[in-house]
């Protein structure tokens, strides 16, 4: 099974993003991916120092779902779409999935801000476990994913074959340009990916935008927590993997004795 995960620029607003997203779903599914995830808050665009997202509402985060599904039925493929989203109570940061016909199957809100993050979203409450093609998968947003091994381990124990975890780290103002993947002089975030994906027996695949001083590549690791690929520092485009379902048997995670921490 092939899955994608898009490395897209920095969305100048929501149209330039939606235009990114629509060109790297296509490139996916041509490559007969069967899903394709987004890095987070991918609409508007995260808000980071030297970064400016076009400011979102209610109307144009609404709209611009509706676009994302329809991009998804025109192309066949299943999309994640992280996004800001408006609620009675204040602005979630969160990742919905839309079916390979359009559908909205549900969404995954980031549920562990932060700190950085109070000010500007309020937390999720649920977790969520997705079915596409027979592929079962959680999702994990940034922070959660790299502080947070709960989030993963609890869809590793739900039956997920594989976590989807976008992000954003980097800039394009200063910082190191990275070279090498997992070196050791490297942050430690791919060091993390590789346990989400080691300690639980799955796949976890990382998603960033793509920036001229990226802290991450977007990466897809084994279950064994090797590396499988992942996209150039710096470099846009779609990184399409094909996955082995009955490598990600979730064995370390469902040997984990809740009742041992309680």
């Amino acid at each position: 099974m092939k899955i994608a995960l898009a490395s897209p620029p920095y969305p100048k607003n929501i149209a330039d993003g939606l235009f990114h997203l629509e060109t790297l779903t296509k490139e996916a599914a041509a490559q007969q991916a069967v899903i394709i995830c987004f890095p987070e808050t991918y609409l508007p665009g995260y808000p980071m120092p030297g970064f400016e997202p076009e400011k979102s509402s209610p109307e144009n985060m609404e709209a611009a779902l509706q676009k994302v599904c329809e991009i998804a039925a025109q192309n066949n493929i299943a999309i994640i779409v992280p996004m800001d989203w408006y609620t009675p109570e204040g602005v979630l940061n969160l990742a919905y999935v839309i079916s390979a016909g359009g559908e909205i199957l549900g969404y995954q809100t980031k549920n562990q801000l932060d700190p950085s993050e109070d000010d500007i979203w309020i937390p999720g409450t649920k977790r969520q476990l997705f079915e596409v093609n027979g592929l079962k998968f959680g999702i994990t947003i940034c922070h959660e994913g790299f502080r947070y091994p709960e989030s993963v381990r609890w869809a590793a124990r739900e039956g997920a074959h594989v976590v989807f975890h976008p992000h954003f780290g980097g800039n394009d103002t200063e910082g190191t340009k990275l070279t090498e993947w997992g070196n050791m002089q490297n942050p430690y975030y791919e060091k993390a990916m590789m346990m989400r994906a080691l300690e639980n027996t799955i796949y976890f695949a990382s998603v960033n935008n793509a920036t001229r001083y990226p802290e991450s590549a977007t990466s897809i690791i084994a279950p064994d927590g090797t590396l499988v690929a992942h996209q150039p520092y710096g470099q846009p485009g779609v990184l399409v993997v094909d996955i082995d379902l009955q490598k990600a048997t979730g064995y370390l995670a469902k040997r984990f004795k809740p009742q041992l921490y309680i």
